[in-house]
């Protein structure tokens, strides 16, 4: 019943945050466009740093941004904050369920780090806050005003903080961690720097004095960067889907792949909104940098599996030996491994005929990556793999 529990738990807490996700990004990337599509025109109240007019749902809209602040404040203001707090909030109960209270499966793997569930956890929690605590520093030093820069120095901190956790996780919970981390300091942003500063805004305004311009430039920083970082972030966060992204020998080097990528797209769109024309290049970028991905995840798992293409194909009873005794505790009728209720995904490895349908899976999960066993829970060696890797090569026969 707990693992039933905390299987419907997980249900609930993942769609809270894919709901949540979706109405933060979908604000953000809104009020990006809105902000750089505003444009300067005769006859605009004092203070308006532009005007845009948009249309939507049969109905036209005037948007006005005052550069700093009006002179008069509506009692009636929408504060977009709870989209990102509830996103962070159920993004980190998701960790708590399925890498916390799953870490021998999920969090560790001891064939890349020997660590104990609450080692692993401790790491995990204290890299978040370590982390947004450096990039906190950074933004309010003087690296903090050249934007090239700290861009250079952020991208190349977040690759460093990659390859860490690549060398102490599991390659599915360092993905995980590494979308955390970004989006704990994305959150962050909100909390304790955007949000703040327009509140102390609003009260220099009640107050009857002029409020400070940095307030808003400051809040307007963290947002861009809140705008570039979320593509890499969505695709780190449902990465564990792709094995051939998180259980190969490069997957540190993807991942800096993939936070160069978000951005160079960004700059697309951002750019259009502009009205600076469509820097069509972008995409050029984004398919050479896609397969360079490609290319970087043939090098399969992290000990390579090899002389497996060269090698005879073994019997079918060897292939199943090494199924059943490395896989099917899970991927069964009924599955006996604790806490995992059923055969994940719905594959079953049980019986000659299942592991035959299956051959493809077997070859993404446990070949060309190490995606399987989960954490390499069962020990499996790579000579196993490399009997498996034989086995596809030859056709997968049944005999």
């Amino acid at each position: 019943m707990d693992a039933v529990l905390v299987e419907w738990l997980s249900m609930i807490v993942r769609w809270l945050h894919v709901i949540a996700g979706i109405a933060w990004i979908g604000s953000s990337f809104y009020f990006i466009a809105l902000d750089l599509s505003l444009r300067q025109r005769s006859g605009l109240p004092a203070g308006v740093q532009g005007e845009a007019w948009q249309v939507h749902g049969g109905g036209f809209y005037h948007m006005v941004k005052y550069l700093v602040a009006p002179s008069r404040v509506s009692d009636e203001l929408t504060w977009f904050k709870w989209e990102a707090y509830t996103t962070w909030l159920s993004g980190f109960a998701l960790m708590v369920l399925v890498y916390y209270l799953g870490a021998e499966l999920f969090l560790i793997d001891r064939t890349v780090m020997d660590l104990t569930p609450e080692m692993a956890i401790a790491l995990s929690v204290g890299s978040l806050a370590g982390a947004w605590l450096l990039y906190e520093a950074l933004c309010r030093s003087p690296l903090g005003r050249n934007e090239t820069a700290l861009s250079v120095v952020g991208f190349l901190f977040l690759v460093a903080a990659t390859w860490g956790f690549t060398e102490v996780f599991s390659g599915r919970a360092a993905f995980v961690q590494i979308g955390a981390l970004i989006g704990t300091m994305m959150v962050a942003n909100v909390f304790v720097v955007i949000i703040p500063n327009q509140k102390k805004t609003i009260a220099a305004l009640f107050a009857g004095q002029s409020p400070d311009p940095a307030l808003g430039q400051q809040a307007k920083q963290r947002s861009v960067h809140n705008n570039y970082l979320t593509l890499p972030v969505v695709l780190l966060m449902i990465s564990n889907h792709y094995p051939l992204l998180f259980a190969t020998r490069y997957n540190w080097a993807i991942v800096a792949i993939l936070l160069a990528l978000g951005p160079v797209i960004r700059h697309f769109f951002n750019s259009r909104h502009a009205g600076k024309g469509s820097p069509w290049w972008t995409w050029g970028v984004a398919a050479a940098g896609l397969a360079a991905i490609g290319w970087l995840s043939a090098a399969g798992p992290r000990d390579a599996v090899v002389g497996a293409a060269d090698a005879p194909a073994p019997t079918f009873a060897a292939v199943e030996e090494i199924v059943l005794s490395r896989c099917s505790m899970c991927h069964a009728e009924e599955s006996v491994w604790l806490g995992v209720p059923a055969a994940p995904k719905g594959v079953k490895l049980d019986t000659p005929e299942r592991i035959h349908q299956h051959a493809r899976q077997i070859e993404l999960y446990a070949v060309r990556s190490d995606a399987m066993p989960p954490g390499n829970i069962t020990d499996m060696p790579v000579e196993e793999r490399a009997v498996l890797s034989a086995w596809l090569a030859a056709g997968a026969p049944k005999e």
